[in-house]
C-alpha cells in the first residue's frame, strides 16, 4: 500500500523514531509499504517517520546508479564507521522539487536487523552511503536543510509551506466532487 509522506516541516519529522522491540510481520508490512511509497514517488530512501511512524526503519534502493547493489530494508540501522568525506546534491520525498549540497561522510559502514530480525553489518560507498546517511538523519528528528544555511533553510521552509497549502485545497477540492 503507498502511504502519505509527510511534507517538511511537519512537527513529525522532527521527532525521534523508537528502536523497534521485535521484527514481525507488521514490520514486514511497513517495510512493503514503504518500497511501495518509495518506488511510488521515484526515491532512492524512505525512512519511516516519513510516513508518520515513528519507528527506525529505513528502505533504500540505489541500483539506478549502482547496479551492483540491492534494495535493502534496514531495521534499527546504526552507523558504526565512517570514512572519507564527500558532498552530494541531495532531494528528500519530504522537500519535494528541492535539492542542495550537503556535506557527508564518503563510505559509512552500518549495523542494522534485516527482515528476518537478523544482524546485518554492510559496508556502503557512493549514492548508497549517502542514503543510508540521510535515512538514518531521518530517524533522529533531522533531514537535509538542517545541513544548509539558515537563509536556504527559511527559503525552503516557505515553498514548503507553500506546496502543502496547495496541496491540501486541491485534496480538499477532489473531495467535494
Amino acid at each position: 500500500m503507498v502511504r502519505e509522506i509527510l511534507i517538511w516541516p511537519d512537527p513529525v519529522l522532527k521527532q525521534k523514531a523508537r528502536p523497534v522491540a521485535k521484527v514481525n510481520d507488521a514490520v514486514r508490512v511497513l517495510v512493503k509499504d514503504m518500497f511501495e511509497t518509495m518506488y511510488s514517488s521515484e526515491g532512492v530512501g524512505l525512512a519511516a517517520p516519513q510516513v508518520g511512524v515513528l519507528q527506525r526503519v529505513i528502505v533504500l534502493d540505489t541500483t539506478h546508479s549502482q547496479p551492483e547493489s540491492k534494495p535493502i530494508a534496514m531495521i534499527n540501522p546504526e552507523i558504526i564507521g565512517m570514512e572519507g568525506e564527500t558532498s552530494y546534491k541531495e532531494g528528500c520525498l519530504s522537500i519535494p522539487g528541492e535539492s542542495e549540497d550537503v556535506d557527508r561522510a564518503a563510505i559509512v559502514t552500518v549495523k542494522f536487523l534485516d527482515e528476518e530480525g537478523q544482524e546485518q553489518t554492510l559496508r556502503c560507498d557512493g549514492l548508497l552511503a549517502i542514503a543510508v546517511q540521510h535515512e538514518t538523519d531521518h530517524l533522529n528528528g533531522t533531514v537535509f536543510v538542517d545541513h544548509v544555511s539558515t537563509l536556504k533553510r527559511e527559503l525552503i521552509r516557505n515553498r514548503m509551506k507553500r506546496f502543502k497549502s496547495a496541496r491540501e485545497r486541491e485534496l480538499g477540492s477532489q473531495a467535494s466532487r
